[in-house]
């Protein structure tokens, strides 16, 4: 029913070993969106591999075979009692801990449809913006297995008294990564502290527990990070990753049961076989990836015409563009959604239209609730949109049928660039993927090369010759530079007259600016040689938001506080030299 005729590679890999379940008082680790094992099990996974049905299905088989059927009335990681008080059962139940609200909504429609069988196990959801009256209630009731963000799950432990776990069976920590990098560390570590799942603790309850919990994190890159969450959650934990073979359907079943028998092999292997610093990163091989260099000046004109490219050679396709602060979101989803120009007449007003003819969404932390939760449903049943989205949309969201990733602005880390395309490719399905850089960042290609990812050029000026100015198309085909291509010099003019002509629409795109700069300055530790602020001419970042001028407030802000950084320089070294020659009079 899911599309699953066979196990993608990683559900054979996974699934054989959580099925093993031990039940002693050894640990297991699992990293890679899809595992299980306080028997724990790393595995680390190229995105779009199947991995939330690699750990939900062995949950599911194990819950629906208990006998008596587990009942909702037992209640949510409750134990069965008979009624003269002599316990019959002990039901295990699951927790699985994701970053996101749209990661949790999706999560739990997928548990739904591989629940449609098994109607007596309860899937249930808590997370940020939700009624927490409401979430309470549904916890009183029972839930089998729970998605949750962090910090609604803590609040809910720490508060809500018929939140029972006391026979919570697994613990899954799904993207573990991005869940620690949004900075819910201290909330996982008190988490693990309340459900009793510290590594050192779950050792000695192991002596007298009856079951073994199984911890899993899981992700699709690994890092630093996660290695500390698998020291005080994990002992001698087990990575289960992919090699760099392609499974074959034929084979699938076979694979499978070879994995079954060495099951007790792989648990031999430690978490330190994990390099994050410079190992390679798994990309699906039908991913095109491709990198664009734009003068900053130049870049809004440049993705339109990439987009309107893309929408006119496919109709029927989705397309996701990545921004770095949610002001710069709103800013491209109004102008996008709302920008009209008919290049074919420089004359007839009449004649303008829209410049993209397709849906537009928007998609970041900012937005309420509610919009999020419509932005999300409505894009995945969309045949034909663009979603304009920060980095909450970049960790295991499934869209389907996704044809092209668009990174507008950097992703930093490449561990970030990989989880941003991860959204196209998945499953066997094709998909291209699309990096903007600037001049001055086009080193930022050795730093993806280091981890594995190699990108090509894309083929700007060929796309932009295309497009038809004015009825003719464009007889000189070489330009001396991009900026003075006749096709970006008119789209840019006619889009900073509907900016200029616009108040609300310039207000955003002052606020998208002053956002953007700030983001900029943001990047860490070596990135910040490639991505260096002193090298932006800020009035052409102003373009590239359609201003005609650039904000002046930002520019004075980012003026002054360089000049006080220098002030401060300047006289700490002069109250160092004092000191010295004070000293050397003494």
């Amino acid at each position: 029913r899911l599309g699953f005729e066979a196990p993608t590679l990683v559900q054979a890999q996974a699934i054989p070993v959580i099925l093993s379940g031990r039940h002693v008082s050894s640990f297991v680790l699992v990293v890679l969106r899809s595992l299980i094992g306080e028997c724990t099990r790393l595995v680390n996974a190229e995105t779009g591999s199947g991995k939330t049905i690699a750990y939900l299905a062995p949950i599911i088989h194990y819950l629906q075979g208990y006998n008596p059927r587990i009942e909702r009335s037992h209640g949510t990681f409750g134990m069965f009692y008979a009624f003269n008080g002599m316990r019959i059962c002990a039901y295990r139940f699951s927790l699985v801990l994701v970053p996101t609200r749209e990661l949790c909504l999706q999560v739990y429609e997928i548990l739904q449809k591989l629940l449609h069988r098994f109607h007596w196990i309860v899937p249930g959801y808590v997370m940020g913006g939700e009624n927490r009256n409401k979430e309470k209630a549904r916890l009183r009731k029972g839930i089998s297995i729970l998605i949750a963000t962090p910090g609604r799950l803590l609040d809910h432990l720490k508060n809500t008294s018929s939140f029972v776990h006391t026979n919570l069976r697994w613990i899954i920590f799904d993207e573990a990564d991005r869940i620690l990098e949004l900075g819910f560390g201290k909330d996982i570590e008190e988490i693990l502290d309340l459900l009793g799942s510290r590594a050192n603790e779950s050792v000695e309850k192991g002596k007298s527990s009856e079951f073994q919990r199984q911890n899993l994190l899981l992700s699709a890159t690994l890092n630093e990070k996660v290695n500390h969450l698998s020291k005080i959650s994990l002992e001698n934990p087990v990575m289960i990753g992919l090699d760099n073979m392609k499974m074959q359907p034929d084979s699938s079943v076979n694979q499978t049961g070879s994995l079954g028998s060495d099951v007790d092999e792989d648990l031999d292997y430690s978490i330190k076989s994990v390099n994050s610093s410079s190992g390679d990163y798994r990309l699906p091989a039908q991913l095109v990836q491709r990198f664009v260099k734009v003068p900053c000046g130049s870049r809004l004109a440049v993705l339109l015409s990439i987009l309107k490219h893309l929408f006119e050679r496919e109709a029927s396709q989705k397309v996701v563009v990545f921004f770095s602060t949610c002001d710069a979101v709103d800013f491209h989803y109004m102008l996008l959604s709302e920008f009209q120009w008919s290049p074919y007449s420089q004359f007839e007003e009449e004649l303008k239209q829209m410049f993209l003819k397709c849906k537009t969404f928007r998609l970041h932390g900012n937005m309420k609730q509610e919009d999020r939760r419509t932005t999300f449903s409505a894009f995945k049943t969309e045949k034909s949109a663009l979603l304009v989205s920060t980095d909450v949309a970049a960790r295991g969201l499934d869209f389907p049928k996704v044809r092209c990733i668009i990174q507008y602005d950097s992703p930093g880390e490449a561990s970030e660039y990989v989880h941003r395309v991860g959204r196209t490719a998945r499953l066997g399905e094709r998909g291209e993927s699309l990096l903007f850089l600037q001049p001055i960042e086009v080193d930022y290609l050795q730093d993806l090369e280091k981890h594995g990812v190699s990108l090509t050029e894309y083929p700007l000026l060929k796309i932009i010759d295309s497009f038809p100015l004015h009825s003719q198309m464009h007889r000189v085909k070489k330009f001396v530079s991009l900026e003075s291509h006749p096709w970006v010099v008119s789209l840019q003019r006619e889009l900073e007259s509907y900016i200029s002509a616009e108040p609300k629409i310039k207000k955003q795109a002052k606020d998208a600016f002053c956002s953007w700069v700030r983001a900029y300055t943001a990047h860490r530790g070596d990135l910040k040689q490639i991505f260096m602020v002193k090298k932006l001419h800020l009035g052409h970042v102003a373009k590239s938001f359609a201003l005609r001028e650039q904000p002046s407030l930002v520019g004075k802000t980012f003026q002054n506080q360089s000049k006080k950084r220098k002030r401060d320089l300047k006289q700490k070294q002069k109250g160092l030299f004092k000191k010295r020659k004070v000293a050397s009079k003494t």
